[in-house]
This record gives C-alpha cells, structure tokens and sequence, in this order.
C-alpha cells in the first residue's frame, strides 16, 4: 500500500550533482544586446521545449548571475543550440566576467541578437514570465523566430564532464583527411616491414583522427613480439601520448592536451613542454623502462584496450586518462652515450601526411634489452629513413 506521507532527506551538495548528472542535458548560449549596446553572453545546461501552442521555451539561471539580471532588461535574447565542436568557444564564454564573445565568430539574429557561427540552431525569444525556484530562476521565453544552421552532434553535460557522445567507431570516423594518411603509410610498407625485421621489434604509424585521437593506419610485428604488448587501434591523445602530434600546435591547443591530465602540476606540465621542444629540435623521442620494465606499459594498454570498446562516459574517459598519465614510464630525456647501456620503451618519430602536416607517428616499440648506446642511435637512424620513405608518398 503507498504511504501518503512525504519523507524530505537533506542531501550534501555533492551527492545531488553526482546523482543529477548521470542525466545529459544539452548546452546552449543564450546572448543579448543590452541598453548600452554591450553584447551579452551566458551558458545554461537547463534549456528546454515547454509549449508548442503558444511556442514557448525556457532556461534556468542562477539567481546569483550578474549577466542574466542585465538580461532581464533584454527586449530579445536569442538561444544558441550548441554543437559538438563548440566546447572550447563555450568554456570561453563561460570563464569570462566581460567581452564574452571576444575571438568568437558570430552574426546578427533577425531580433538583433549574437548567433555563434557554429551553432546548431537558433532561437529568438523575448522574456515572458520568470518563476522564482531555490537558487534559480526560471526563465519563460516566447518563440518569435528559429532555424536549424548546422545540424550536427549536440554538445552534452553528463557525469561531469562535456562530449557529443556520438559513435566512435574507427569505420566511422575516417575521413578524406584520414585516408592519405592510410595511403602513405601502406606505399612505405615494405621499408616498415624491414624496419620490424631487423630491429626485432613491433611498428606502429599513428594517424590523428583529431586533436583528440590516434589511429592505427599501419602495424607489423616481428617474431618474438606479442599482440597482448601492443596499443589498441585507437588511442586517446593524452599526455605522454601525443607529443609527436602536439609539437608543432598553438601553446592553446597544447595546454588543453597537458590539461586533460587530473590537475597536472606545473612540473608535469614542464616535463612535457620539454618534450615538445625536443621532438621540434632533434625529430624523435625515446622512453625509457624503469625497473619492472615493460610492465610499465601493461596500464596505457590497457587503458587503450578500454578506449576502443565503445562509447565512453564521462566518468570512464577520466579514468582511462588517468591510468594514461600515471604511467612508470621514464620519459625524461637522456644523453644517448655509445657504451652505455639502455632499455628502450619506445622510440616515436613524428611524419608529415600528403598535406603537409605533422599528423602521423611512427613507433618503435618491444624492443631488445640492455643494449649499447650506438645500437640505439642506429635505430634512431634507421627510423629517420623510413619516415621520409612515408613523407615521399
């Protein structure tokens, strides 16, 4: 029998979040042109369709925005529906206390409001009613005008963090861009062959797919290595994943690849601007095996492995970054001496593509142990050949 009797239960702030944010919600922009003329800009994760006769749409700000008491002078305001690839203009427009929509590309809706350029939809609206609710308000807005512009992925919260959420099948996602990356690297197959056979190891060509992810456009192993010891298809750019890519990128796009570690420190960060700068000066970059040796790997593989399964939340990518960045390896640089001795994680060497750009990496990887400095340097060398045998394709 059902009790008619209410329970209320205090929750801690951080368990209403995590409980609510195991449900997506969209993110739009909502901007406006105040009295003054100065161009208005706010993120909400709360829009909504409310009514279709009357139309009517809503969002919710937070009682404590100062942009949104600015706009409740407003006598339009236009939604922003955002895309997928909109996430760094709208944590732009989100950190800002003024000038929001500086370096962001925008036009004028028929009300005279800022749409983005990249916006999947637009919407204006003029304010109808708002309802006082806890620690927000609910904003009530009349449909006056709306089109579809960009009809992509939507931009989504869930579990704390932002993604399109879409497939991520390798099929999938190849593009034209792609694809004479997969050309130039299979017309070098016979030099990458011999490279396998005769440093007895596994190699790898890497493509990015985006700033975001690799692609494995080419594999050959030697005998004596083992497929369980290698990366699958797909690996996440996470530092100290990526640095053959990120070298040549804005300080911007670099920092965003650095910060997609858990709060790296500013140690961290230099380790790996370090490495940037190496690959810029000297076209490689070698790891080296700590103590347990190969085992270091056995998490970024397994993290890979993860990475490829399916859809990730959130939540699942944070972890696979985090077992990425925690990784034994010693990727600090050393002087390569002839009689010394090493063992050698991997060695990667950065490829331009047909266009030109550094998009591609080729590594070396299971390699033989305890070897003499200038066995190393004839890898090194042996590997800046065949990178240019795949940049001549």
């Amino acid at each position: 029998m059902m009790s008619n009797t209410t329970v209320s239960k205090e929750f801690e702030p951080r368990v209403f979040r995590d409980v609510m944010g195991h449900y997506p919600t969209g993110v739009a922009v909502v901007t406006g042109r105040a009295d003054d003329g100065e161009l208005l800009a706010m993120v909400v994760g709360t829009f909504a369709s409310v009514s279709l006769d009357p139309p009517l749409v809503s969002f919710m700000p937070m009682k404590t925005s100062k942009t949104f008491a600015r706009m409740r002078e407003c006598s339009s305001l236009c939604i922003n529906i955002v895309g997928g690839e909109q996430q760094a203009e709208m944590l732009s427009i989100a950190r800002r206390w003024e000038n929001k929509l500086d370096g962001v590309d925008w036009y004028l809706s028929p009300s005279g409001d800022p749409i983005l350029k990249n916006s999947i939809a637009w919407i204006d609206t003029s304010l109808a009613d708002i309802v006082e609710a806890g620690d927000h308000w609910i904003a009530l807005c009349r449909v006056h005008d709306m089109e579809v512009t960009n009809p992509v992925s939507p931009l989504l919260f869930f579990q704390g963090g932002y993604g399109s959420f879409v497939g991520t099948s390798l099929i999938a996602r190849l593009s034209h861009e792609i694809l004479p990356a997969i050309h130039a690297a299979h017309s070098a197959g016979t030099e990458l062959e011999k490279l396998a056979r005769t440093l007895r190891c596994e190699v790898s060509v890497f493509a990015a797919v985006s700033e975001d992810e690799f692609a494995t456009v080419y594999h050959s192993m030697s005998p004596g290595t083992s497929p369980e010891r290698s990366f699958a298809t797909r690996l996440p750019i996470v530092p100290p994943i990526g640095d053959t890519y990120m070298f040549d990128k804005s300080p911007e796009i670099q920092e965003r690849w650095m910060n997609k570690l858990k709060d790296p420190s500013e140690e961290i960060k230099a380790t790996h601007r370090r490495r940037l700068e190496l690959v810029k000066e000297h076209g490689y970059l070698v790891a080296h095996l700590p103590e347990e040796g190969s085992a270091a790997y056995e998490q970024m593989i397994r993290a890979s492995n993860e990475y490829r399964k399916a859809r990730l939340t959130p939540a699942e990518e944070r972890a696979i970054h985090e077992m990425i960045g925690s990784t034994t390896v010693d990727y600090e640089h050393r002087e390569i001496l002839d009689d010394e001795r090493y063992n050698v994680g991997s060695i990667v060497f950065p490829a331009k593509d047909p266009g030109g750009e550094y998009t591609m990496t080729l590594r070396i990887g299971q390699l033989p142990q305890h070897v003499p400095g200038f066995l190393v340097k004839d890898w090194i060398a042996q590997c800046l050949n065949v990178v240019r045998q795949i940049e001549q394709n």
